[in-house]
Formats: structure tokens, sequence, C-alpha cells
């Protein structure tokens, strides 16, 4: 049985659009329900401006507060050293760099070019690499950008490559406005492929016009074996005006399981969690998968 990784990034990519308060012992509740469930991988905070992405500005509390456990990485996004430095005080036991295959959808986010962006982040996967962390990378806008249209697969090969140049284990490409289709995912995937090692990628699929889960499906036919997923479906991008949530990590695991892939992750317990994050938000759980079994259960 083949296996696949679901990284979870409700706790980061999920929660960072939330306009309203959201309590921190709620947080950490998040992620150790999270941690029961099976999963390896979750994305537990950002260390970023909390000027630019304010629901954020607690990371490094909730790593202090959460249960960990020694089997699961606890990863953190991190633009700068200072992002880096605090989540290597946070003790999380990967971090993530950003960047985009969009020159517009990078000025936009981060102020500068893709390739100043590259730039900056130069040092800090040196600095992490060199205090034992693992880096991720995250690649936004790979089909399409809210500003320049569709994205050509050869801009997307170009930052994969140099991000795994770098470093990064691992690059996540990212459809950050959810316009993919089956097709254009399996065509993007098999340019990347070209150049990065079909291993080394992770799709990151946002829902906006219904297909992340088709997208994924067709991901995996292309040989990926990581796939993001927030949990209840959480998130958006605050920067991709009507980029609705992340594929839901109830869904993807309930499509993987019919589909043979071990995940060794507890859809009971997967649900439990999203349950739980969705009631703290007055909001109905978003996963079609959740809301059909908590409703016969």
């Amino acid at each position: 049985m083949s296996k696949i990784t679901l990284y979870e990034v409700g706790p980061r990519d999920g929660l960072q659009n939330e306009k309203g308060s959201i309590e921190i012992a709620d947080k950490i509740r998040l992620v150790d329900l999270l941690s029961a469930s099976g999963l390896t991988k979750i994305e537990t905070g950002s260390f970023v401006s909390p000027k630019w992405v304010p629901q954020m500005a607690n990371s490094a509390q909730v790593f202090a507060g959460i249960k960990r456990d020694s089997a699961i990485n606890y990863g953190a996004l991190t633009p700068n050293m200072q992002g880096l430095e605090a989540a290597l005080a946070a003790k999380a036991n990967e971090v993530a760099v950003f960047g985009a295959a969009s020159e517009s959808f990078s000025q936009k986010n981060i102020n500068c070019s893709i390739e100043e962006s590259i730039q900056r982040f130069i040092p800090v996967i040196e600095h992490a690499l060199a205090s034992g962390l693992s880096v991720r990378g995250y690649v936004s806008c790979v089909v399409g950008c809210p500003y320049e249209g569709e994205v050509k697969p050869g801009a997307v090969a170009a930052v994969a490559q140099r991000l795994i140049d770098l470093g990064c284990y691992e690059v996540s490409l990212g459809d950050t406005i959810g316009v993919g289709t089956p097709n254009k995912i399996a065509k993007m995937i098999d340019v990347v492929a070209q150049e990065v090692a079909v291993e080394q990628l992770a799709i990151h699929c946002h829902d906006t016009y219904g297909q992340a889960l088709a997208n994924v499906y067709a991901a995996i036919e292309t040989g990926i074996k990581t796939v993001d997923s927030s949990v209840a479906g959480l998130g958006g991008c605050p920067y991709a005006k009507g980029a609705s949530g992340n594929v839901a990590s109830e869904d993807a695991l309930y499509m993987l399981n019919g589909l043979g892939l071990e995940t060794g992750v507890d859809l009971k317990k997967l649900i439990h969690a999203g349950n739980f994050i969705s009631e703290k938000l007055n909001r109905r759980n978003q996963s079609k998968v959740a809301q059909a079994l908590s409703s016969i259960s």
C-alpha cells in the first residue's frame, strides 16, 4: 500500500485569515487534537510581523503550550532572520520560506521581486540548516495569479528548483487562488518534475472553484506523495481576493482512504478536531465528509 503524507496547515494557513480573536488556549487545543489524530506534520504557527498577520502574533505561546509528540514535526513559517530566531526559540522542528511564481503576486505579498525574495531566503535557509532544522519551501500561484492571470509552468519550475538548490527538502506547489483544474495541475507538475524530483514536491490546493479534491487526485496520479490540507477547510489567502479555504483535511483523508492509500491518520479524530475549531469560530465545519459523518454519528 502506498503511503501519502497529509501535511496539516490549519493552525497556520487556516487560521491566519480569521478576522476575529481566537483564544490562545483554543489554538493550543486544536494542535493537540490534530496531534492525537495520527498526523506527523503540523504547521503550528508563523513568525511574521503582527502588523501584517495579526492572527499569528501569539505563535510563540502556542508552541510553548502544546503537548509535543516526538513523532510529529511542528513547523513554522519564517520569512526572515527575525522570524527564524523566534522559531528556534520556540523549538519548531522545521521552518518554511515562501515565494511566488508570479512577479506581481510577489510584489503585492512581500513587496519585492521573485529574485529579491530568494536572496532574502538564503541566510534564513543557511542558518536554519546549520541549526539542525529542516526547511520547506512554498511556491504560490502555481497555475494562476489574481493580478497576472495564467502562470506558466516553467516559471514555477524555476522557483521550485532554486528552493531545492538552496537546501529545502521539499517544495509545496500552491494553487493560491484555486483556479486550477486537474489537467492544468498535472501539466504543471510534469514540467516542474523535469527540474525537481517528484518525491520532493507537495501539492497545496485551495477550493475557490470547487476543484481542490480533483486537483489533489490529479497530483497524486503524477506521483506526488505529500498533500497539504487544512482541517475543516479553514483558510484562504489574505493577499488573494476570493480565495476560499484549503482543501479540507477530512475530505482529503476520506478520498485517500478510498483509494487505498496509507496516511496513518484517524478520520474520526480528525473530524473531532475540525468540529472543535469550527465551534470556536461559530461556523459550520466546511468539510463535506465531516458534515456527513457528524450528522449520522
